[in-house]
């Protein structure tokens, strides 16, 4: 079997994958839904979901560090990484032990392909359909739900000291345009830092939404950025609905009505 993963790298597979190894924490909750988890044999400490899967599996470093003793004494027939998560150099060095297939997840289509390539790639084809269906559905009531909502400016921060915000280019931004919020800093790239005196000078700013991840926004910090703004009012989201791609959108949807 051959096939092309997101970033255009030709794959080849004689076989299905047995021991695969996951260095991102949205895929690895898409396994265990897939219902991959006994195939699952190493992990990154960020994998949280489903809450006991450390327990049994092995531990191989995070996102951006990883332990390379580790993965080879594992043995993988396949390493999944991800574009943004991963840096080249690691996907370098899981190239060089198996098989590395690298996901680039922009929108909700680019989301849906990679879990029907997942699905292909480990024999689960039914499985993988089933949860495209239940996006589908989800994501068809969602814009339904959200068709006569008024659009509203907002800014999505990830980061303090330095302050960061969500840019374009990005899979956050891309929910945050679903969701009819329209992000002052889509002209920036990726993830600019952000002077908190200049966004001040936006009269117009509606919402700022304080992300529950990287950073562990709290609700002092809701006092503490209402003071760079006029009007807009701050709100503390659940990063993980608005940056874990794969499954977790069966749930995102829901989760968006909450916020109007």
């Amino acid at each position: 079997m051959k096939l092309q993963d997101q970033i255009a790298r030709i794959l080849t597979f004689d076989k299905t994958p047995k021991r695969i190894i996951s260095l991102v924490p949205s895929l690895t909750e898409l396994l265990v839904d897939l219902g991959l988890e006994d195939a699952i044999v190493g992990i990154t400490k960020f994998c949280i979901h489903p809450a006991l899967l450390k327990e049994t599996k092995t531990i191989v470093g995070g996102t951006k560090s990883i332990n390379i003793d580790k993965i080879k004494a594992l043995q993988p027939d396949i390493i999944l990484c991800n574009k943004e998560e991963n840096s080249k150099e690691i996907v370098k060095i899981c190239e060089e032990i198996a098989t590395t297939h690298v996901s680039d997840i922009f929108t909700v289509d680019d989301n849906l392909a990679l879990i029907k390539q997942y699905g292909h790639i480990f024999s689960v084809e039914k499985k993988a359909s089933e949860i495209i269906e239940k996006i589908n559905y989800e994501f068809t009531n969602f814009k339904e739900f959200i068709t006569h909502k008024e659009t509203k400016t907002a800014v999505y921060f990830i980061w303090k000291d330095p302050w960061m915000a969500v840019g374009n280019n990005t899979f956050i931004n891309h929910l945050l345009a679903l969701n009819k919020f329209d992000n002052i800093y889509q002209n920036k790239e990726r993830y600019p830092e952000i002077d908190l005196e200049e966004m001040k000078l936006n009269t117009n700013l509606d919402f700022i939404l304080l992300s529950s991840e990287p950073y562990p926004f709290k609700k002092e910090h809701i006092l503490e950025i209402e003071n760079y703004t006029h009007q807009a009012k701050a709100v503390l989201v659940d990063g993980e609905m608005f940056s874990w791609y794969g499954s977790r959108l069966i749930k995102a949807f829901e989760y968006f009505k909450t916020l109007h």
